[in-house]
């Protein structure tokens, strides 16, 4: 499972990409940099051909969609070679069809209403987005305390300098971001950039134990 493969490194990079090809080399320069886990987030209409791209011509590459909003999204990006599904809200069709199709979903979650509704799903990894503007790490080790079984995946907000204090949580399995993505260096064909990214993420990972 997808859970496993965090816990070795705990960052999911956010790729947001308009051609196939671009998104390609992206994911290629964020696997040089150690991060073979990508999140390729629903956001552009060509989001599901560069999901499909990188799923076909780099399958070492672990990829899922993000921003999935709806059970079709869910069913297309399966389709399209998606090993896991990252919703920035609770959707139970999301989750009910990910669970019978034996993939991880990690939905979005920033209440306790809301973990709570996710523990009874059967879930015990979430989302916590916008982590940043949800009251962040502080936030998460309070719903911690209470949902002790429950692990969290804080995104939004999250960066190269507050991303050791997130992941020296024990209920942190991961950090998804954009900041390994920077858009000015991608449309400058500069992924080199990309790979230093992804390379400090890693270190800082190392550094807080992840």
């Amino acid at each position: 499972m997808i859970a496993e493969l965090l816990r070795k490194t705990p960052v999911v990079p956010l790729v947001q990409a308009d051609e196939p090809q671009v998104a390609l080399k992206t994911a290629m320069a964020l696997k040089e940099g150690g991060l073979a886990v990508v999140e390729v987030v629903l956001r552009t209409d060509a989001a599901l051909d560069c999901l499909e791209t990188i799923a076909t011509e780099a399958p070492e590459i672990v990829v899922g969609a993000g921003t999935v909003l709806s059970l079709r999204q869910a069913e297309e990006a399966k389709r399209r070679g998606a090993r896991f599904i990252v919703s920035p809200g609770l959707n139970e069709e999301i989750v009910c069809f990910c669970q019978s199709n034996e993939m991880d979903v990690f939905p979005g979650v920033v209440t306790a209403s809301e973990v709570q509704r996710a523990f009874n799903l059967e879930l015990r990894t979430v989302k916590f987005f916008p982590a940043g503007l949800s009251g962040g790490a502080p936030m998460l080790k309070a719903l911690s305390s209470v949902f002790r079984e429950m692990q969290f995946m804080p995104t939004g907000g999250v960066s190269a300098g507050n991303l050791k204090e997130y992941l020296s949580l024990s209920s942190v399995i991961a950090c998804g971001g954009s900041w390994l993505t920077p858009s000015k260096e991608i449309e400058a064909g500069n992924f080199e950039a990309v790979t230093q990214l992804a390379r400090e993420a890693v270190e800082i990972a190392r550094s807080a134990g992840g």
